[in-house]
C-alpha cells in the first residue's frame, strides 16, 4: 500500500506557493474533493440536490496543453517556467505535477538548445531578445505532439537545424509552428504563424470523435475528465433526437459534435475564428451533417448564416 501511495501521490510541488496555479497543492486529493464538494453544496444546495463530485483516478500529469515562459536568472542562466501569481516574474519550474511529462521533457530540451544555438531570451522590460514562450499540445489518445515556438520577431536563426536537433531528441514531435508575438503584451500568442515542420496542427480523439487542434484553438486540457463531463452533460440533457441544441462558446466543436448524435441539430457559436475553422473541418472529418458553426459573440447569432462544412 505504501508503494502504491508513492506512485499515485508525488511529493508536494516545491513552487506551488509562488506559482499560484494550484491552490490545493499539498492537500491529499480526497481532501481536495471534500473541500470542493463543500463549496459547491454551499452555492447550489438551495436549488436542488447536489450530486457527489466525480474525481480522477490519477490526478497528476494530465494537462495536454503546457506553456512555459523563458527568461534568464541573475547569473545569466536560461530558465523556463511560469509567471509568479499576479506578477510577470518567472518562477523556474523543473517538474509540474499536473502537466504532461513528455511536454515538460521537450521544454527542458528546448532550454538546452537555446544555449547551444546562442539564442537570446526575450526581456519584457526592455523589449530586447527573441525567444519568449513555448506552447506544447499533445493528443492524449493520438500521441501527436505540437510544439509552438513564440518569438519576438519572425526569424529564428538556423531554424532548420534547430528543428532537426529538437526532433532528434524527440522524434515523436509531429509538427513545429513558429508564432510571432512582437507586441509588448501579456498575451502568449501573436497573430502571425509559420509552420516549420509537419502540418501545423494535431488530431486527438474524444468520445469517439476525432478533432483537429490548431495552436490557438481551445481544447479541454483534461481529456480524461472531459469525456466524463460531456457524457454526463448529454445524459442530464435527456435528449430525444428532436431538439435543436446550442453549443455556446463551442471552441473546436467538441461537445457539439459529440451531442449531434443525440439531437436533431446543433448550432455552435465561437468568437475565436481559428477555432470555428477547426470546428467546421472536424464536422467534415467526422462526417457529421446536422451541425453548423458561427464565428461571433453568443448573443444574437442564432439567426445568422452558419457554415455547414463551408
Amino acid at each position: 500500500m505504501e508503494e502504491k501511495k508513492k506512485q499515485t501521490e508525488p511529493e508536494a510541488c516545491k513552487v506551488a506557493k509562488k506559482c499560484g496555479g494550484c491552490q490545493y497543492q499539498g492537500v491529499p486529493y480526497k481532501e481536495q474533493l471534500k473541500k470542493k464538494q463543500k463549496m459547491v453544496n454551499a452555492l447550489l444546495s438551495k436549488y436542488g440536490k447536489v450530486e457527489p463530485i466525480i474525481g480522477m483516478e490519477n490526478p497528476y500529469y494530465y494537462r495536454n496543453k503546457v506553456h512555459a515562459v523563458f527568461d534568464r536568472d541573475r547569473k545569466g542562466n536560461i530558465v523556463s517556467g511560469t509567471y509568479e501569481a499576479k506578477t510577470h516574474r518567472v518562477v523556474p519550474v523543473e517538474n509540474c505535477l499536473i502537466e504532461d511529462k513528455k511536454s515538460q521533457e521537450i521544454i527542458r530540451t528546448i532550454r538546452g538548445l537555446l544555449k547551444s544555438f546562442k539564442i537570446k531570451t526575450y526581456d519584457e522590460d526592455t523589449g530586447y531578445g527573441l525567444f519568449r514562450h513555448v506552447l506544447i499540445r499533445r493528443g492524449f489518445k493520438s500521441g501527436e505532439i505540437m510544439v509552438v515556438l513564440v518569438l519576438g520577431s519572425p526569424i529564428l536563426p538556423s531554424s532548420n537545424n534547430f528543428v532537426k536537433a529538437l526532433r532528434k531528441e524527440h522524434p515523436e514531435i509531429t509538427t513545429v509552428v513558429l508564432n510571432i508575438n512582437d507586441r509588448k503584451t501579456s498575451m502568449i500568442l501573436g497573430e502571425r504563424e509559420k509552420v516549420l515542420y509537419g502540418k501545423g496542427f494535431i488530431r486527438d480523439e474524444l468520445c469517439g470523435c476525432t478533432f483537429r487542434i490548431s495552436p490557438k484553438s481551445f481544447y479541454q486540457v483534461n481529456p480524461v475528465q472531459t469525456e466524463i463531463l460531456y457524457q454526463k452533460a448529454i445524459e442530464f440533457a435527456h435528449l430525444t433526437g428532436k431538439e435543436s441544441v446550442i453549443d455556446a462558446y463551442c471552441g473546436i466543436g467538441t461537445i457539439g459534435l459529440i451531442a449531434s448524435g443525440h439531437a436533431k441539430e446543433v448550432v455552435g457559436v465561437e468568437l475565436n475564428k481559428d477555432a470555428v475553422k477547426d470546428a467546421i473541418l472536424n464536422a467534415k472529418e467526422n462526417q457529421i451533417r446536422n451541425v453548423r458553426f458561427f464565428p461571433g459573440r453568443c448573443r444574437g447569432v442564432y439567426g445568422g448564416d452558419g457554415g455547414r462544412g463551408k
